[in-house]
């Protein structure tokens, strides 16, 4: 089949942040291990960080606030109407900016129109309040959100706009998520984030020469491979190190934040506790990583976290790293009890943890193992496209 991604966000701050570790490039993966042949189409609105190649086609189109905006959306429909032998469009994200104009697209054709599956790896909704957001504004608000430069209802993707295409989401002839919470609320297939687990492979590295590369020889290492923001629980985990107050345990954090100062704040409060690593690209991960004693996935219990499928910890996983986590959304079932779980927003219980993570390294290591085991039967790239194979559509016939 001829696939089209549909994707709202190109830049650094969108999908183009991690390259191939993001949603989109994994079900590109996925899907072209089955065979079939892939194209992204998304919008831009910054630098570009996203390569086009004879494999991925990678078609930008530099977006803007309406109504600007408009223009952007015309352009991307024509791009999906020139493509006649398009089999399937599959809208990463429920945005108007994605789902809202491959739907769009498809009630504009004539005669056949082209399936359109919506994946859906975040509730967007939750960093806006959730079901609790409600848009009642004054006449006079109103007025200045529709026609002050930069105002809310000139964004295309504002809170107002995703609250309405959540109505939208039966239009979608199959929808696929990445975790239980989205599951329950969207319906359709669980398709949880696959791993590569040929690149991600502790076989290829050597833990000491990788401390020693980056610099980490002389600490105990906590790695967050991951963008820190409040809700990660980043701060207590630096809280825990504070009540152990241990000289050589570290927690090590990659890349910093894309998004914000946050990490600069975390610095400025913990910097004795922090080592801070640059971004690197997404192949490079692996050796990083090797250099980490354990993963710390710490995220605090709120309706974002709930919603998203933690990467890092499946970065750890296919590593063979101690993991010690925190029992919130689907990571109590995606590492089983091939690692450490704790209570959410509990320093205290994260410190015992550490603690008794590295009072009995050895079987720590041994559940570091079984979690590379666990990540190759059910979170592989492998184990994704086969999800996605029991629900693709034939190929039309000629």
């Amino acid at each position: 089949m001829n696939i089209t991604l549909v994707v709202s966000d190109l830049s650094a701050s969108g999908a183009g942040r991690w390259g191939d570790a993001v949603r989109p490039f994994l079900l590109t993966k996925a899907l072209q291990s089955l065979g079939h042949r892939i194209k992204i189409i998304g919008f831009n609105n910054g630098e570009s960080v996203v390569q086009s190649s004879p494999e991925l086609p990678i078609a930008e189109i530099v977006s803007g606030i309406y109504p600007q905006f408009f223009q952007s959306a015309r352009q991307m429909l024509r791009s999906l109407e020139a493509d006649p032998d398009c089999d399937l469009i599959y809208a990463y994200k429920l945005k108007p900016s994605s789902f809202g104009l491959a739907l769009l697209h498809r009630y504009r054709q004539s005669g056949a129109k082209t399936p359109v599956f919506l994946d859906i790896d975040d509730w967007e909704l939750s960093w806006h309040g959730g079901d609790s957001f409600r848009y009642r504004p004054t006449p006079r608000q109103l007025y200045r959100d529709v026609f002050k430069s930069e105002s809310a209802l000139r964004n295309p993707d504002d809170p107002f706009y995703l609250q309405q295409m959540e109505r939208f989401v039966s239009q979608a002839n199959h929808v696929t998520t990445h975790n239980a919470f989205l599951q329950g609320r969207f319906g359709g297939t669980y398709v949880p984030n696959g791993k590569d687990i040929c690149l991600f492979n502790p076989e290829n590295y050597d833990p000491e020469a990788s401390r020693d590369r980056f610099n980490l020889t002389p600490y105990r290492t906590l790695m967050f491979p991951g963008a820190p923001r409040p809700y990660k629980g980043v701060e207590d985990i630096l809280t825990a190190l504070d009540i152990l107050d241990e000289p050589d345990l570290r927690l090590v954090i990659v890349g910093g934040s894309p998004y914000d100062q946050y990490d600069q704040q975390l610095t400025q409060q913990w910097g004795h506790r922090l080592i801070k690593l640059p971004r690197t690209p997404y192949s490079q991960m692996p050796e990083i990583i090797s250099a980490a004693h354990a993963i710390v996935v710490p995220q605090r219990d709120n309706p974002a976290t709930k919603a998203q499928f933690p990467l890092k910890l499946t970065d750890g996983m296919a590593m063979a790293k101690p993991i010690l986590a925190t029992r919130v959304g689907d990571v109590p079932e995606i590492l089983g009890d091939a690692g450490y779980l704790v209570d959410s927003n509990s320093p205290q219980q994260l410190a015992d943890g550490i603690r008794t993570l590295f009072s009995e390294f050895d079987t720590a290591q041994q559940k570091g193992q079984q979690a590379r085991q666990r990540c190759i039967e059910h979170y592989s790239i492998e184990a994704m496209a086969k999800t996605l194979e029991s629900i693709l559509p034939a190929r039309p016939l000629a």
